[in-house]
This record gives C-alpha cells, structure tokens and sequence, in this order.
C-alpha cells in the first residue's frame, strides 16, 4: 500500500516527524511567499481605474469579494478534503490561486482584477487543507508547536514577499502579480511529487447536498458542539480586526507617512520578521508552560494594544512610532494563532478535520468580506478610525474568553 493510500493516525504517528514537516513548511513557505508578493503593489493597480480618494474604497471590496467566494467555497473544499484525501484538494486550490494572479495581473479594467480576486476565492482552501493535514498527521500534544513552527515559515515568506513584491513592483505593479503565480505554481508541484497523503480516500462516492453548500449551515453544524464555540468567537474576532488593518495598511502608509511599494514592503518585512520570533520561538516556549488557553488571552491583549499604537500613528507619524507598533501587534498575533489553531483541532473529531478546518477558513473569510468594507466605511471618518474598532473588537474577543474560562474551570 502506498502513502496515498494510507492514514496516518494519531497513535502511530512520530512525535514531529521531519519529512512530513518540513514538505508542509516548504508549501506553507511558497503560498505566504506567492500571496504576499502582491501586497505593495494591489493600491497602485487599482488606482488605475479609480480616483485617488476611492482607493481605499475600491481595495477594501476587491478584498471583500474574494472573502465572501472563500466563505462560500471554504466549507465544500474542507469536506472534500476529508472524503477525497488532503492533496487533490491543496494542488487545486493553488492552481486557482495562480490562475487568480494572472488575471490580477493582465488587468485592463477594474472588472478584470475584481474577476482575479472571484477565481483565487472559489478555490480558497489550501490553509484550512494544511492545518487538516497537520492535525491528521501529529497527535494533539504536538499540533501547538508544529502550527507555531508553520506560523514562523510563514513569517517569512511574509518577510521576503512583500519586499520583492516592493522591488518587483517598482519596475513593474503587475510584475509582482505573475512572480505569485510562478511561485504558486511551484508550490502546487512540490505538493504533488512530495506531499504524502494523511487520509484513506473514501470509496463511497461524495453527494453534494444543497446544506453543503451553504456555508452558514456548515458554520452552523460546526458551532452545534460546544467545546468548538468559544474558540471560533475568539477567532473571529482576531480575524476581523485584522482584516481591516490588512485591506487598509499599505493605503494608511501610503497617505500618513508617503510610503511608496518599496516602503510598504519593508513595513512588511519587519511584520515577518517578528512572526518569526513570536511564532517559531515564544509560542513553542510558551505553549508548553501556560497551555494555549492563557496563550491565547495573552496574544488577544497584546494585539489590542497594537492595535491602538497604530492608531496612533496618526498623532506621532514617525518610522520609530511604526516599528514599535507592529512589534507589539506582530507579538499578539504570533502568540495567538498557534494557540487558537492548536484549541481548534484538539477539539474537532478525527474525520471531522477538513470539515471544522474549513468552517474555521468560512469564518475568517467572513471577516475578511465584512472587515474591509467597515474599513472602507471608516476611513474617511479619520485616517485612524479602522484601528481604533479593531482594537475595541480584539478587546471584545478577550472579553468572551474571559467570561467563559469560570464556566469551563
């Protein structure tokens, strides 16, 4: 029997298994890589075809349109995952994302880069494939230190993304654009010669019911267990605050301190290389010692106060004030996503993975459809307004926890 056609359980699985990890690391690093390229450069594309005080505007729905395809498709492609096996699923989610980059990139209307971001959105399911992937293959002990470990390889594909995608993107803006989708393309053929399968691939044929696809019916059946609750409340409301700083940060650079490709880029490169600490170091520290639940309220309190320092860039506009401020926000979330992520697969059944993983990528793109466009609504309030809500939403998602721990103690 070969590798794609076994399943590695739990039981029989080695403790942090290299070969496994490192493959995942690699893909982890090349998607973050691929989709980060094209940050610096996304404002300047689509002021193309917009007047300049609409760009925040326009960039806030072309991310929110992409959400709401991987709210719609995130569920679907994590059941199918769980019938047909980890692969099939990841290689077609990164073939959607390279094609979805072309398009971006080909441009000439911004009805064209809107139809980039739909094509990348309907096959959004390689994250919430990887984390099923982790969770079949590491026993729930382990899970914790290899999602912060992934976590600090996507830092920095996060650190080196933006800053080629800044120097790609000073030549060209739609350079960055057909760089990602080589790079996508190099994941998706790394997984297929080198990713083993974690799943037996069911020999029953998969029936796509109407339930299935919608996706508040699959959030839905998730949030029916209760040990899942929490934890997805917590999550969303990490996702959506950061969401809004995502679909705005490279315009708030841009109009508060002048930043130009190459500026945001390198913002971007310090943000990877915090993950990096925070994740691949701090977090396997303190996991161990504090358990992802405290974990997790330590990172939700820390990157409400990032959030409120760069907010307040816009009183002191200064590079010190900047680098300060995604020091401490990069810090909560390093702590917080290999937590959350470790509470969420220890607490979901074992062939219910790709399903609740899934469920998890709906609620997060549903942050992401609703995050940008408050931010949108928002910035011309104030340059700062988007950050200020989002430090009250953070602080809102620490509060449910905190309510929450006396009745599960």
């Amino acid at each position: 029997m070969n590798t794609t056609d076994q399943i590695i359980t739990t039981t029989t699985a080695a403790p942090m298994a290299r070969g496994p990890l490192i493959i995942v690391a690699i893909t982890v690093f090349l998607n973050v890589a691929g989709f980060t390229l094209i940050l610096p450069v996304v404002p300047f594309l689509v002021g193309r075809y917009v007047a300049t005080e609409l760009i925040g505007v326009y960039v806030g729905l072309i991310v929110s349109v992409f959400a709401l395809c991987a709210f719609c498709a995130a569920p679907v492609l994590g059941s199918l995952s769980d019938h047909y096996g980890r692969r099939p699923i990841l290689i077609l989610s990164l073939l959607g994302s390279a094609a979805g980059y072309v398009v971006f990139g080909l441009g000439g209307a911004l009805w064209v880069l809107f139809a980039g971001r739909i094509i990348d959105g309907l096959t959004a399911g390689n994250i919430a494939t990887i984390y099923a992937f982790v969770a079949d293959y590491y026993p729930p002990a382990e899970r914790g230190r290899v999602y912060g470990l992934l976590g600090a390889i996507g830092g920095l594909g996060f650190m080196l993304g933006p800053v080629a995608g800044g120097l790609l993107g000073s030549i060209s803006p739609e350079l960055p654009l057909f760089a990602a989708a080589a790079v996508t393309l190099l994941s998706a053929a790394w997984v297929f010669f080198a990713l083993p399968e974690a799943r037996v691939r069911k020999t029953e044929p998969f029936i796509l019911n109407v339930r299935q696809l919608n996706p508040l019916a699959q959030l839905g059946n998730v949030l029916k267990r209760p040990q899942l609750r929490i934890p997805f409340v917590a999550a969303f409301s990490f996702f959506f605050a950061g969401t809004m700083l995502q679909s705005n940060f490279a315009v708030y650079l841009t109009q508060l301190l002048q930043f130009g490709p190459i500026g945001i880029g390198w913002a971007l490169f310090g943000v990877g290389v915090m993950d990096i600490v925070s994740q691949g170091m701090l977090s396997s520290l303190l996991l161990p010692r504090l358990g992802a639940e405290r974990v997790t309220r330590l990172g939700l309190a820390i990157n409400a106060a990032g959030f409120a320092l760069i907010a307040c860039l816009v009183f002191v506009p200064t590079i010190a004030l900047l680098c300060a401020a995604l020091f401490v926000f990069t810090l909560g979330d390093g702590l917080f996503q290999p937590a959350i992520n470790a509470t969420i697969a220890n607490a979901a059944p074992a062939d219910m993975q790709g399903a609740v993983q899934g469920a998890n990528q709906a609620q997060q793109a549903l942050a992401r459809m609703v995050g940008p466009l408050l931010a949108a609504v928002l910035s011309p309030v104030g340059l700062s307004a988007p950050y200020w809500v989002a430090c009250a939403v953070v602080l809102a998602g620490l509060a449910v926890l905190m309510a929450a721990r006396p009745a599960r103690a």
